[in-house]
Protein backbone atom coordinates (compact mmCIF):
# COMPACT_ATOMS: atom_id res chain seq x y z
CA UNK A 1 0.00 0.00 0.00
CA UNK A 2 2.88 2.75 0.72
CA UNK A 3 4.64 1.96 -2.59
CA UNK A 4 1.55 3.17 -4.10
CA UNK A 5 1.57 6.43 -2.42
CA UNK A 6 3.32 8.95 -4.82
CA UNK A 7 4.78 11.86 -3.13
CA UNK A 8 6.03 14.88 -5.75
CA UNK A 9 9.20 16.22 -5.42
CA UNK A 10 9.16 19.99 -4.99
CA UNK A 11 11.51 22.04 -7.86
CA UNK A 12 11.61 25.57 -8.40
CA UNK A 13 10.04 26.65 -4.96
CA UNK A 14 12.56 28.31 -2.41
CA UNK A 15 12.91 29.81 1.54
CA UNK A 16 15.31 32.45 1.16
CA UNK A 17 16.65 35.15 3.57
CA UNK A 18 17.13 38.73 2.29
CA UNK A 19 19.06 41.01 4.08
CA UNK A 20 16.68 44.48 3.90
CA UNK A 21 16.40 48.30 5.55
CA UNK A 22 13.88 48.38 8.53
CA UNK A 23 12.48 51.35 9.36
CA UNK A 24 11.46 50.79 12.55
CA UNK A 25 15.11 49.38 13.72
CA UNK A 26 16.86 51.97 11.75
CA UNK A 27 19.61 48.65 10.21
CA UNK A 28 19.40 45.84 8.02
CA UNK A 29 17.39 43.01 9.23
CA UNK A 30 16.53 39.39 7.69
CA UNK A 31 13.66 38.59 6.09
CA UNK A 32 12.29 35.57 5.01
CA UNK A 33 10.69 34.73 1.57
CA UNK A 34 9.02 32.17 -0.28
CA UNK A 35 10.19 32.32 -3.90
CA UNK A 36 7.81 30.60 -6.65
CA UNK A 37 9.93 29.84 -9.72
CA UNK A 38 7.65 27.32 -11.27
CA UNK A 39 5.67 28.99 -14.21
CA UNK A 40 2.51 28.02 -12.24
CA UNK A 41 0.50 29.69 -9.36
CA UNK A 42 0.90 28.39 -6.11
CA UNK A 43 -2.15 27.68 -4.07
CA UNK A 44 -2.93 27.44 -0.38
CA UNK A 45 0.21 27.97 0.63
CA UNK A 46 1.06 27.34 4.41
CA UNK A 47 4.42 27.84 5.97
CA UNK A 48 4.98 26.99 9.77
CA UNK A 49 8.22 28.77 11.68
CA UNK A 50 10.58 27.63 14.22
CA UNK A 51 13.69 28.01 15.58
CA UNK A 52 15.23 25.03 17.78
CA UNK A 53 19.24 24.44 19.13
CA UNK A 54 21.31 24.82 21.87
CA UNK A 55 22.40 28.40 22.83
CA UNK A 56 25.26 28.61 25.78
CA UNK A 57 24.70 24.86 26.58
CA UNK A 58 21.05 24.79 27.10
CA UNK A 59 18.18 24.06 24.68
CA UNK A 60 16.14 26.37 22.93
CA UNK A 61 13.02 26.31 21.25
CA UNK A 62 10.70 29.18 19.66
CA UNK A 63 7.50 29.00 19.48
CA UNK A 64 5.65 28.02 16.05
CA UNK A 65 4.77 30.58 13.72
CA UNK A 66 2.33 29.75 10.79
CA UNK A 67 1.70 31.66 7.50
CA UNK A 68 -1.17 31.18 5.18
CA UNK A 69 -1.28 32.81 1.25
CA UNK A 70 -4.31 31.97 -0.56
CA UNK A 71 -1.81 31.98 -4.02
CA UNK A 72 1.82 32.85 -4.76
CA UNK A 73 1.79 33.85 -8.26
CA UNK A 74 4.42 32.60 -10.67
CA UNK A 75 7.72 34.37 -11.10
CA UNK A 76 6.90 36.19 -7.51
CA UNK A 77 8.40 35.92 -4.06
CA UNK A 78 5.89 36.54 -0.88
CA UNK A 79 7.64 37.77 2.66
CA UNK A 80 7.09 35.24 5.24
CA UNK A 81 8.41 36.74 8.11
CA UNK A 82 11.73 38.55 10.15
CA UNK A 83 13.98 36.88 11.26
CA UNK A 84 15.05 37.83 14.89
CA UNK A 85 19.05 38.37 15.46
CA UNK A 86 18.49 36.10 18.61
CA UNK A 87 17.49 32.96 16.77
CA UNK A 88 20.30 33.24 13.91
CA UNK A 89 22.49 31.06 15.88
CA UNK A 90 19.67 28.83 15.92
CA UNK A 91 18.06 25.76 13.16
CA UNK A 92 15.25 27.82 11.27
CA UNK A 93 13.22 25.62 9.85
CA UNK A 94 10.15 26.72 7.48
CA UNK A 95 7.65 23.84 6.21
CA UNK A 96 6.18 24.78 3.28
CA UNK A 97 2.88 23.21 2.53
CA UNK A 98 0.93 24.25 -1.51
CA UNK A 99 -1.17 23.09 -3.91
CA UNK A 100 -0.10 23.18 -7.38
CA UNK A 101 -1.93 22.10 -10.85
CA UNK A 102 -4.48 20.43 -7.60
CA UNK A 103 -1.56 18.10 -6.23
CA UNK A 104 -0.07 18.67 -2.29
CA UNK A 105 3.19 19.55 -2.36
CA UNK A 106 5.11 19.99 0.95
CA UNK A 107 8.97 20.42 1.91
CA UNK A 108 11.12 21.66 4.95
CA UNK A 109 13.38 24.00 4.44
CA UNK A 110 16.08 24.63 7.05
CA UNK A 111 18.16 27.75 7.32
CA UNK A 112 21.30 25.64 9.81
CA UNK A 113 22.45 27.75 12.73
CA UNK A 114 24.68 30.79 11.96
CA UNK A 115 23.81 30.15 8.43
CA UNK A 116 21.92 33.21 8.06
CA UNK A 117 24.77 35.31 7.28
CA UNK A 118 26.46 37.45 4.50
CA UNK A 119 29.37 34.84 3.41
CA UNK A 120 26.74 32.86 2.40
CA UNK A 121 24.98 34.89 -0.46
CA UNK A 122 24.06 33.72 -3.34
CA UNK A 123 21.99 35.43 -6.45
CA UNK A 124 18.27 33.78 -5.53
CA UNK A 125 16.21 32.71 -8.92
CA UNK A 126 13.03 35.08 -9.48
CA UNK A 127 14.44 38.18 -7.72
CA UNK A 128 17.58 38.45 -9.04
CA UNK A 129 18.85 40.28 -5.13
CA UNK A 130 21.75 38.00 -3.25
CA UNK A 131 20.83 36.10 -0.16
CA UNK A 132 20.55 33.10 1.47
CA UNK A 133 18.97 29.61 0.74
CA UNK A 134 17.73 27.38 2.62
CA UNK A 135 18.25 23.84 2.10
Amino acid sequence: MKKDIKIPEVKDVYVVALKEWNDDFQENTWYTYLVNGTGVKLESAIVVSNASGIINGEERKTSMLRHVFAEVLEETAIRIELVENGVLSLNNSFMVTYFKDGVLYDKNFVFKANGINEDNFKEIPVIFKNGVMAE
